[in-house]
């Protein structure tokens, strides 16, 4: 099911904050600036321990895009290619944008099948792929559910229930039709609504990421909203990258503990990222299919960590709706080098095999529990 992408990438020397998956990235090293675009776009050459780089900050996909690449042959226009990559995917498998081919795949649920672009066509292929491999806990049609619930864009209340019952009779990725001959999609519903957001930034990663490869270009960060960070390839010299976990319950800026890392994905997903309370109880944006409520399984946060980032993100979710005992035995399980931990609600932390001894744990009020 899951790719197993080689991707050739180095993490750039930066700090950056990662806005919405928990997770940020701790960095050294001495730079001088020695030019700036005149774009008024943020993008900055400067040269850090004799190597060149090139940095570009974008707000896309509704958050924050942190890009750095390395090398003698960076150029503005890799950025510029990167901005017109991200628009693009952006506007297709945006579900709400119209004139995007998601947009319109939801406009014609119910009634007919809409033609759409290779990109749209492969990211829906495989958003069906993780839904059937996770049993529905991981669905691309749970559009419905999110915009009735619409947390952390408004939502502060529990909908009636009469309404969260329609919205999940609506969510059901096993009514989404693909005929690959015809390059069209099809929702047999109407009301369906396909939402690609739990996969859309990962996708976008590992296409930046081989844009990158494709222009010779072996040393780059692509941070989209923290959700999605590839961070590949040792540091120059050889050191690892020394990443700094979000403590789930203090605000941004705050770390649990750091994990070293070399051509590895980061993804984390957690109900301390757009929630409200409501009669004492947290509802957070981690929506589950077969109840039609935020999950309430004991667990605060889940961290991917996978070769490629489209993995990373739709395991993040669906694995998260497993809960601890189903998604630690789900990933032990899977053939590719993908790993985990989780944190449950008395801080407890559970990590997978091959992660467990490369966790340092520096706030004593988590402890490694297995």
């Amino acid at each position: 099911m899951f790719k197993n992408k080689k991707l050739t990438l180095i993490l750039a020397l930066i700090v950056v904050v990662a806005l919405a998956g928990g997770i940020w990235l701790f960095t050294g090293g001495k730079h001088k600036e020695s030019a700036t675009s005149p774009d008024g776009q943020g993008s900055k050459i400067v040269e850090e321990n004799g190597t060149k780089s090139l940095s570009q900050t974008f707000y896309i996909y509704d958050t924050v895009v942190n890009i750095k690449i390395f090398g003698d042959k960076i150029a503005q226009k890799n950025m510029d290619d990167i901005q017109q990559m991200m628009e693009r995917m952006d506007l297709e498998f945006s579900r709400t944008k119209e004139g995007g081919e998601i947009y319109a795949v939801n406009k014609a649920a119910g009634k007919d099948a809409v033609v759409v672009s290779d990109e749209t066509l492969d990211i829906v292929k495989e958003s069906l792929k993780y839904a059937k491999e996770m049993d529905g806990l991981f669905d691309p049609t749970i559009g419905p559910l999110v915009d009735l619930w619409n947390i952390g864009s408004g939502g502060k209340k529990v909908p009636d229930k009469d309404a969260i019952a329609k919205a999940a009779s609506l969510t059901n990725y096993k009514d989404v039709i693909i005929d690959e001959n015809a390059k069209t999609v099809k929702l047999t519903k109407e009301g369906m609504i396909l939402d690609l957001g739990a996969i859309g930034k990962g996708y976008a990663a590992d296409r930046i990421a081989d844009y990158l490869k494709e222009q010779g270009i072996e040393s780059a960060m692509i941070n989209l909203g923290g959700s999605s960070i590839i961070a590949l390839g040792a540091k120059p010299g050889g050191a690892k990258w020394n990443i700094g976990l979000q403590d789930p319950d203090q605000s941004r800026g705050t770390q649990l503990g750091t994990i070293k890392i070399e051509d590895e994905v980061i993804d984390a997903s957690g109900v301390y990222e757009r929630f409200f309370i409501q009669d004492g109880v947290r509802y957070h944006h981690i929506l589950d299919p077969r109840t039609g409520f935020p999950s309430q399984n004991g667990l605060k946060s889940i961290t991917i960590m996978s070769p490629n980032a489209m993995d990373a993100d739709a395991l993040s979710t669906g694995i998260f709706l497993m809960g601890l005992d189903e998604g630690m035995k789900f990933i032990e399980a899977l053939p590719e080098k993908i790993e985990a931990f989780f944190i449950t609600d008395d801080n407890k932390i559970y990590a997978t095999s091959g992660i467990k001894g490369r966790l340092n744990l520096t706030d004593t009020t988590y402890t490694l529990a297995n």
